[in-house]
């Protein structure tokens, strides 16, 4: 039987908004904790604020369009999402304090949630439900790219330039992804009156999906183990004086996802979840570890694609397991419910570990968040893996 084509306009479309999106994300993530501290003389832990702020705006964004964006229309509140995007991110250029900074780092956050959700809910019904690993692998690739390219431009930028050009490049980014957003067709689902009712409830299972609920949790306590490396990467390489290394930290990360993800995504859906989650835990400990070690650009560097292969295989097989496990008309649903919850460790994550940098330092949070991604294998076994089934298409619940 000959496979259904994956590689469709739409998709390739989608893709590109969503990597745009999160481009514009990424060139400034990395390098708001070193610009609020450098320039703001903000302490670590109001920079971890800085940081952890935009995701708090995020996960409230990412609950409130899980419910509405098959109501309103997926097109529709992409559209509005990216507009306001666009919005906050012009508010940056006048944010001459922390506390107008902290504000508008939240409503980026907002603007950010509504149009990844969308663009992700978007996707998840444009690719063939048979090669729905592969197909959310190569998607999430949009999201490596973003990671390694915007972080790359952004710290390279602020050795040349100011922040406020940083700021206008990711003006002219939104920009791109409004146009190719206006290009897309977006397919809505057929809702029956009975689940339009239930939509339109306002109760938990209206905002959560609770199937995709386990791999969540697991989702959750991932975040907060890569948001050391998201928010603190920079000041350690700085203070180590492996500036050099750090520029290619995110490149050497996304190398290797791309050299592993068309592997990942065939064998996640011939071989099962587990046989792919269990050892990129393992790899994404590594990682951790040799980033905590690093005293040469050589081991950092190590690190990096050891976090490629462990964290970078996660997402995408997290969103994949959260989507395969929920009814079709509750998609939108379970993308939110598993974003939501990475957002929430990335947010959190921040606060936490900033506030025990001066106790324990960079190299210890990495130790820690080291050990932790341990224990998120053994949670992940006890809630999703011990299962051990293959999520195949055939047995998503319509």
């Amino acid at each position: 039987m000959m496979k259904k084509r994956l590689w469709t306009k739409d998709f390739v479309l989608d893709t590109m908004i969503n990597f745009l999106i999160y481009l514009a994300c990424y060139l400034l993530w990395v390098i708001v904790s070193s610009y609020a501290m450098n320039n703001m003389h903000a302490s670590t832990s109001i920079a971890g604020l800085v940081s952890g702020i935009f995701i708090v705006g995020g996960v409230i964004a990412r609950i409130l369009t899980g419910k509405f964006v098959d109501q309103i229309g997926r097109k529709q509140v992409l559209i509005f999402g990216i507009i306001f995007y666009f919005i906050t991110t012009l508010l940056y250029l006048v944010s001459d304090n922390i506390i107008v900074f902290i504000v508008v780092r939240f409503l980026h956050g907002i603007g950010f949630g509504i149009s990844s959700t969308t663009a992700g809910t978007i996707v998840a019904d444009i690719i063939p439900p048979e090669r729905s690993g592969e197909g959310i692998g190569y998607y999430a690739l949009s999201v490596t790219l973003a990671t390694a390219i915007g972080p790359f431009i952004s710290m390279m930028l602020m050795q040349y330039a100011s922040f406020n050009v940083i700021i206008v490049l990711c003006l002219i980014v939104i920009i791109i992804s409004g146009i190719a957003t206006y290009l897309l067709n977006v397919p809505q689902p057929i809702l029956t009156e009975e689940q339009i009712s239930a939509m339109k409830q306002f109760s938990l299972n209206s905002f959560i999906e609770k199937k995709a609920v386990p791999i969540s949790i697991v989702t959750i306590f991932v975040g907060i183990c890569y948001s050391s490396i998201l928010s603190f990467l920079d000041p350690f390489t700085q203070n180590e004086n492996l500036q050099s290394a750090g520029n290619l930290f995110f490149i050497v990360y996304a190398v290797f996802i791309l050299i592993s993800r068309p592997v990942t995504g065939r064998m996640f859906d011939k071989k099962g979840e587990n046989f792919i989650l269990y050892p990129a835990f393992i790899m994404f400990a590594l990682g951790l570890t040799f980033v905590s070690l690093a005293n040469t650009g050589l081991l950092l560097l190590i690190g990096a694609a050891f976090i490629g292969l462990g964290y970078g295989t996660y997402t995408p097989c997290g969103q994949t397991i959260a989507v395969q496990s929920s009814p079709r008309h509750r998609m939108s649903l379970a993308t939110s419910t598993f974003f939501g919850a990475l957002d929430v460790g990335t947010g959190v994550g921040p606060l936490l570990l900033g506030s025990i940098i001066p106790y324990v330092g960079f190299r210890g949070i990495f130790r820690f968040t080291a050990v932790e991604v341990i224990i998120c294998l053994i949670l992940y076994y006890f809630l999703h893996g011990k299962k051990n089934k293959l999520n195949k298409p055939e047995k998503r619940i319509i």
